[in-house]
This record gives structure tokens, sequence and C-alpha cells, in this order.
């Protein structure tokens, strides 16, 4: 049988995260360059604006985990790159800076590239079309593959390998991985081949995902070479139907995923990280319709026209697209401006969870009463998860209100305990 690693670590804040990478990555040092001035690509999933703690983007615990670890082992020439979802790039909204991954990169002296806008290489698509991928991926000496593990109503699944829909250039490219997606995603595959794959199912997401679905706190990470065997692990761990992942489906149709991977994932026994099967990502009915694969060629054609392009860009017919769930985003052009936190003591009872959730390891509670500190990212972690809203925001919340309308009750469960 042919040998395979998989490992699953726990991990509830930044330091766990940071001692798991510790603990494992020594055991693929083989993917690591031996040059420590060669370049590395850290590809996370950075889907919306909608942040971590939703299930929908790669957490900042995570990322500023793993740059830690590699400015500590010595690399010098790490680049953080996404190419963030179509809508977001069409309006010109920065998901990136949205989410604090800029931030968080600068702290560790790292670019953060939108590979929407870089230059690309050519990739063999299905029926002849060609796809740009960013050359930065496809240069780099190592990629590090950052998904998130969500359910997705087109693909049934988002892990390793529909994560790298972000490798391409600008929402042209992006658009002609739909004309066949699970063919092109495994093709897309087949190109770029990251040599290290990290899910981050901290916080996950079931139901009607990659943006409307419900978080799941799991504090797991899962590292990985093989993404076919990553995602056919997480599918398992997932109570999801191994065969119901479209991509997954088509890469064992070509003999990717095998009988021996079958047999690893069985021999493990592998645990329900949430204890039983996610919620699927069942959609409603006109969206159901519209995006079945005998279907959405015709949807595809209608969307690509000059005057569908022009309606999306418009704010009620936007609306009406989020409402009929053809949409699953609200691109939101207000930006948010925090003047900062204050704690309301009266209602602070110290339970951690904005200890466990701060990406800089920091104590929010000092943060707040120290009126700032230059780690913080201002990603709002803290605020967003204190389960007793003690953290009071200042400011203008913008786009951020769209979070807070649809998942604040759910983001704060995350850290409620039973009993409180």
């Amino acid at each position: 049988m042919t040998a395979f690693r998989l490992d699953i670590r726990r991990a509830a804040s930044l330091t766990q995260a940071a001692r798991a990478l510790a603990d494992v990555l020594p055991a693929y040092a083989h993917v690591f360059p031996a040059d420590r001035a060669a370049p590395i690509l850290v590809k996370p999933n950075l889907n919306a604006n909608m942040n971590a703690l939703t299930g929908n983007t790669t957490d900042l615990r995570l990322l500023c985990a793993l740059l830690g670890h590699l400015r500590d082992a010595g690399y010098s020439d790490v680049t953080v790159g996404e190419g963030t979802n179509s809508g977001f790039y069409r309006n010109r909204i920065g998901v990136i800076g949205r989410l604090r991954v800029d931030k968080a990169a600068a702290r560790f002296g790292c670019p953060v590239l939108d590979l929407n806008d870089a230059p690309g290489r050519p990739v063999a698509f299905e029926n002849g079309v060609t796809a740009m991928v960013a050359a930065p991926v496809l240069d780099a000496a190592l990629v590090v593959n950052l998904p998130k593990l969500k359910t997705h109503f087109e693909a049934g699944m988002s892990v390793c390998l529909k994560n790298l829909m972000g490798c391409l250039v600008g929402q042209e490219n992006k658009k002609k991985t739909h004309q066949s997606l699970a063919a092109n995603i495994v093709n897309l595959n087949l190109a770029v081949r990251p040599g290290l794959h990290i899910v981050d199912a901290l916080v996950a997401m079931e139901g009607l995902g990659p943006t409307r679905g419900t978080p799941l706190r799991l504090d797991t990470l899962i590292f990985g070479e093989n993404p076919y065997l990553i995602d056919l692990a997480c599918a398992h761990m997932a109570g999801f139907p191994a065969g119901k992942v479209r991509p997954l489906a088509e890469a064992r149709r070509r003999g990717l995923v095998t009988p021996a991977m079958d047999a690893f994932c069985d021999g493990r026994s592998l645990p329900l990280l949430a204890g039983r099967p996610f919620a699927p990502p069942v959609a409603g009915r006109i969206a159901s319709f519209i995006h079945s694969p005998a279907r959405q060629k015709y949807f595809l054609a209608v969307r690509n026209t000059a005057l569908f392009r022009y309606l999306a860009g418009t704010d009620w017919f936007g609306a009406l697209l989020f409402k009929t769930g053809l949409r699953q985003d609200v691109f939101c052009r207000e930006e948010m401006r925090c003047d900062g936190l204050t704690l309301d003591r009266a209602a602070c009872d110290d339970c951690g969870v904005c200890r466990d959730f701060c990406p800089s390891g920091l104590d929010p509670v000092e943060v707040a009463a120290q009126g700032g500190h230059p780690d913080c990212l201002g990603c709002l972690y803290c605020f967003l998860t204190c389960p007793r809203k003690a953290l009071v925001f200042h400011g203008e919340q913008g786009f951020l209100a769209e979070q807070l309308r649809q998942y604040d009750a759910l983001v704060r469960a995350l850290g409620r305990r039973p009993g409180r």
C-alpha cells in the first residue's frame, strides 16, 4: 500500500496553533526548500470580507502562527497571496485589508499580493479553454495552502482542491472555471501542486456555504501533502458523502483518489469533528434550479452578458440576487472605522474567550484598558466573540454591520460555555 500521512491536531488559540505547527512540521521538512532565501507563497482562503469566525475565511491565528514559524526557521522570502472572490474584485473592495491580513503579514515582514492583479501564465482547462494562473504561485519554491473546512453549495465541500481557485488571475479567469467546475478545479490542482496543506478547521462552516452557512467551532488543524487524500479525510470527518464533493468525485474518476486512500481513511477511524455530520449545503429552490450542472451553462451565458454585469453592479439588483440565493455575498462599499474598544467592567467575567481568539496573543481586556497596543491588528475577533458583549466598539461599523446582522449571535456563541 502507498504510504500516506495525515496529521490532526487540536488548537484553540494562537499559542496552541503555534505549538501544533512546531510539533507537526518537522515531519514535513522534506517539502521545505533548503535555501532559506527561496520564495515561499502562503495561500489562504479569503473568499469574502466575512472573517474567519463566521467559518468563511482563513483564521488569522493560523496565518500568524505559520508566518511566525517560517520567520523563526529563517525563511526570508515569504509572500501571502490570494485572489479574492470575483464580486469583491469587480466592486474594487479590498478584502485583504478588511480582513486585516495585510496587517498580520506586516508584523512578520511579509508582503501581501492580490493574485487578481498578478501576471499570469496559461493552464489548460476543459474543452480547449485556457486560464491564467498567477505567475508568483507557479514560481514559488513552495506553496503552502491554507484552506478553510466548509460546505459549498456548488462544489459540495470546499477544502484543499477548491481553495486553489484563488490562484487564478482576475474575474475573467475565475469565470472560466465554472464552465466545467469540478474538472477545472482538478486541472488547476494538477498545474499548481502546493507542497503542503494545512486545513483551517478552527472554526469551520456547515450548511449553505461558502458564505451563508453556520460556523462550527472545532479547534482543529489538519496537515498533509496530498490534497485528494486530505479532502477525502475531511469529508469523512465532516460526515459528508465524498461522492457529493464534486471535485473529489472528478478526481476519483481520473484515478487520483484511489482505493488505497479509502483504505487509509477507513483504517484511521477518523472522528466526526462536530460529533455529528455537518448540515448539508441546501440552497433555495431558485438557486438549486439554476445552479444544477445541467442548466448552469445557460446561467453562465446570461451572467456573462453586458446587461447582466451592469445590473449586478447595482444595489437593488444585488439585493434581489442575495434574497433569491443566487448571490451569497453582500458587497458593502462602506469601510469600517474603529476608533478603539473600551471595556464594560460590569459585564466582563474574565472568561478568557477574547484571549483565546486573539491572533496576536494579546489580552484584549488589558489592551482596551490601555487604549490600544502596537501588535493589535484591529481584527475585532475579541469584540465579536465576547459572550457578554463586555468589549464595546467605537467608530463606524461600515461593512462590519452586515456581518453582525447575519452572524453576531452565532459568533458570540462560539465562546459561550454551558451555564453562561
